[in-house]
């Protein structure tokens, strides 16, 4: 049974064109960002790199083993690690790996031959004559740079020092250091905020630069495949208190998954009521190694998925919790913030009960996200050609498990959210005692399809079928949930342009709420 269902799945695999890899040592890591599933079983995930004098191109795709790649065939691929292997090449040098049974297993390159690959490309031989002769300014520049780190430090403790006395004598202490405008921003966040969460205002504009800030990890809340989030404490030291936050840690491993969340994250604009808070991200050195840090607003109450498995919503409740996530799904598909200013709208491309955090006001904000899309105008068709075959297989669109997107217009990826929205909505409405009795609580097509289903599972149900989570006539005999009904099922219709947007959800809900205010539900 268990060789039977994985001969259903298709491999994960690391797909781009062309980038620039991240080496250490003997094992290097494409630097592609963008991931997809293989379209057959039979295709496995393999990377080629090239070198031609000193300029080096990284190609990583899913490809047929059996089918010739820059004229040769791949050598020995059972392997879940991606071993570099010389080939003959007429132009420069050419390594080839592959490698099967462990998702985008072709993002880090092994090479294990000292007198070949990674020690080769970068012996004395390939160094530039022009690099050594830069070697004798570039360690100048350093010692300055330190002996400057240095005089700033001693300014820096000179200060404190006197702040301190001052403050003993009970004179009033200037916050003129980042460290102290920080720590000041912080204490009045945690004023502001409720239950230990950061204010609105101080999201996404705190960055205190200049060193690590003081965080005690407390415990861990949860795993996931490329980080592990912890509770942690942060001190302020003006006032002694701390303030709880979430800490996302990223292994050395997943550099470029926690440089690519960063990236969104430290978008301005991406700052919402309804999205997870965003405090700052971090380089930290371990014993053992390099870690990466993302440090967030911290919600105690968990995710949606767990908050619906034990707790059952009123109507009102259902219209404030539901409303939350579609005006954070409508913040990052909108063109322009809430202040009127044009911003760069984000496809979040892994919309589920898992990535919703619930707040302690009993409204939400989305989370994670590590494979979120910016949909920039500039862009090109090609730019979005590799985004590839991303998300969780049972939120996943039609047009997904087909793969067949439309890539010429940026609307796509926004449709890709609605529908996977209307199956998150459908999970809230589920456990509204509006509808009768409530049934305990199961994910989407729960009935339907195993625990953890695979892409060919949910492209059986949701594309050949034309499978959606149950609406019973139930839902329908109160007015507000009707409204409700009909609104999820208009986001999961089959066609992506027939479905609302998520601004139009965002005015169903303002009609929901009139419906409560004027007494009719």
């Amino acid at each position: 049974m268990a060789a039977a269902y994985r001969n259903t799945m298709t491999n994960v695999c690391k797909w781009c064109d062309n980038s620039n890899p991240i080496c250490d040592g003997a094992v290097c890591f494409t630097n592609c960002s963008l991931s997809s599933y293989c379209d057959s079983v039979e295709e496995i995930c393999v990377t080629v790199w090239k070198q031609d004098n000193d300029s080096v191109r990284v190609t990583s795709l899913c490809h047929h083993p059996l089918l010739p790649l820059e004229n040769v065939l791949v050598p020995s691929y059972n392997s879940v690690r991606c071993v570099m292997q010389a080939m003959p090449s007429e132009t420069g040098r050419l390594y080839v790996c592959g490698c099967v049974n462990e998702q985008e297993c072709n993002d880090k390159l092994i090479f294990y031959n000292t007198s070949d690959g990674y020690a080769v490309l970068h012996s004395r031989e390939a160094l530039p004559v022009a690099a050594i002769s830069l070697l004798p300014p570039l360690l100048l520049a350093v010692m300055i740079a330190v002996l400057f780190y240095l005089y700033r430090t001693q300014r820096l403790r000179k200060r404190s020092k006197l702040w301190a006395e001052k403050a003993g004598n009970g004179t009033s202490v200037p916050l003129h250091s980042r460290k102290a405008k920080f720590s000041y921003r912080l204490s009045s966040s945690l004023t502001a905020g409720s239950q230990g969460e950061m204010s609105t205002a101080c999201a996404n504009s705190i960055n205190h630069n200049t060193e690590l800030l003081p965080i005690e990890l407390d415990q861990r809340v949860g795993k996931g495949r490329f980080a592990e989030v912890w509770r942690a404490k942060l001190k302020h030291t003006a006032s002694g208190h701390h303030e709880i936050v979430a800490v996302k840690i990223f292994p050395f491993q997943e550099y470029l998954s926690w440089r690519y969340e960063r990236h969104i994250f430290t978008d301005a604009d991406l700052k919402h009521e309804n999205v997870l808070q965003f405090i700052t991200s971090e380089e930290r050195m371990s014993s053992l190694q390099k870690d990466y840090w993302i440090i967030t607003a911290y919600h105690a109450r968990g995710n949606l998925k767990d908050h619906l498995t034990h707790h059952v919503l009123s109507w009102p409740a259902l219209l404030k919790m539901a409303g939350s996530i579609v005006n954070g799904v409508a913040h990052l598909h909108s063109d322009y913030t809430p202040c009127g200013t044009a911003k760069i709208a984000i496809a979040h491309r892994d919309i589920k009960s898992t990535n919703i955090l619930v707040k302690s006001d009993s409204t939400c904000a989305l989370c994670d996200f590590g494979i979120a899309l910016r949909l920039d105008p500039s862009l090109t068709v090609d730019d979005f050609a590799n985004s590839g075959q991303v998300g969780t297989a049972r939120y996943m669109a039609p047009e997904v498990l087909e793969t067949r997107v439309n890539l010429e217009d940026l609307e796509s990826f926004k449709q890709m959210d609605v529908y996977s929205l209307s199956l998150v909505l459908w999970e809230v409405a589920s456990r509204c005692d509006a509808i009768g009795e409530v049934r305990n609580y199961e994910l989407p097509f729960g009935s339907m399809v195993q625990q953890h289903p695979c892409v060919e599972t949910m492209r059986d149900v949701v594309l050949h079928g034309r499978g959606r989570p149950d609406i019973p006539d139930t839902w329908r005999r109160d007015p507000g949930m009707e409204i409700l009904s009909d609104t999820i099922a208009e986001c999961w219709d089959h066609d992506p342009e027939a479905r609302l947007t998520a601004h139009c959800v965002a005015e169903r809900f303002n009609i929901m709420e009139q419906v409560v205010r004027d007494g009719v539900s």
